[in-house]
């Protein structure tokens, strides 16, 4: 574990960063904008210039990842414990071992490759990662993906069941993120991990009651670890939404369940739930804002650049399918404090 010296430096670098965050009027104004160019035009006249010249308009996905993996690269050099920024990056290499793994589902069923799909943002480089799975030579992947990667392939040739491959990654990402902020035992590291696991919860609850799942075919999607418990999160189910803040009042989350019934339309629910709880964690990033020597800083200054990137993906993507502009209002997250 690093000293609080140490982080003292870091969080004084982070701090001369934080100039670089968009104003908020400038994300409205791209908002406001008549189409996708004249967005475009506004954010290319910000920090994110240099990452969307000669970049067309059109995939702008490109340019947000290029210029979030620079912060990434950035932040590394300086901060002394990797599996800190390991923590930040671990869900790009889930990500990126789920495409690979139903690219290769989609080629036995003469499909084609999604590598298109691939993030650069993970800790694990991405030919390494490419390789090892085209090779079926799992034994040198980290995070415990050795184990579970085969357990996947092995499901997938007996049931073809895409969503219980994602639950075998998805559990396993838990066990990994659980692991690597034990190791580095800052409480407040700690406890977003448990509330991370919270919110992931809530969120298969939510989905899962849309499918009409029961008790039964939920529980084994849950993750243990959080601080909410598992018959608390299945009693949701049979819960109306109105219930929600109620049954959640004595957590972490009350605030993120009366979004619930805040939304317009029963479509803009789930999407609602997603932005509540990335505001969650914002505000719980925010609480360690004034501890200069906190290795939380860090964690809290990826998370606003992250929240940041979401947003304008948001609001490009809106502009190319002309979505309506108070939705796509009510869907930005909150910025970096």
């Amino acid at each position: 574990m690093a000293t609080r010296e140490a982080y003292g430096y870091v969080v004084a670098r982070l701090r001369a960063m934080e100039h670089r965050f968009l104003d908020p009027a400038l994300l409205q104004r791209m908002v406001d904008a008549e189409d996708l160019a004249g967005a475009y035009k506004l954010l290319s006249e910000t920090v994110y210039g240099p990452a969307l010249a000669g970049n067309r308009t059109g995939r702008f996905d490109e340019a947000l990842e290029s210029a979030l993996l620079e912060t990434y690269r950035e932040v590394q050099g300086f901060v002394p414990e990797p599996a800190v920024l390991e923590i930040a990056r671990l869900l790009y290499d889930f990500h990126n071992v789920k495409v690979l793994l139903k690219s290769a589902f989609s080629l036995r069923q003469g499909g084609k490759k999604r590598w298109d799909l691939l993030t650069s943002l993970g800790s694990i480089p991405l030919d390494d990662l490419i390789a090892n799975v085209d090779a079926e030579d799992y034994r040198l992947l980290p995070y415990g993906l050795s184990r579970v990667v085969p357990q996947c392939m092995a499901c997938w040739e007996q049931c073809r069941d895409l969503l219980e491959v994602d639950r075998l990654l998805d559990g396993q990402y838990f066990v990994a993120l659980t692991e690597l902020v034990d190791s580095l035992g800052y409480e407040g590291i700690r406890m977003w991990a448990r509330q991370r696991i919270d919110a992931e919860n809530l969120r298969v609850v939510l989905r899962l009651r849309r499918f009409g799942f029961d008790a039964n075919r939920t529980l084994p999607f849950l993750h243990e670890g959080g601080t909410l418990r598992i018959p608390l999160l299945l009693s949701l189910l049979t819960e109306p939404l109105e219930s929600w803040p109620r049954l959640l009042s004595f957590s972490a989350f009350s605030q993120a369940a009366w979004i619930l019934q805040e939304q317009p339309h029963p479509d803009e629910v789930i999407p609602g739930m997603e932005k509540a709880l990335d505001d969650h964690a914002s505000v719980y990033w925010a609480s360690f804002r004034y501890q200069a020597d906190a290795p939380e800083n860090v964690l809290a200054f990826l998370w606003g650049k992250e929240m940041e990137v979401k947003n304008l993906r948001i609001v490009l993507v809106s502009k190319a399918s002309r979505s309506d502009r108070d939705k796509v209002r009510r869907l930005l997250r909150h910025g970096y404090p």
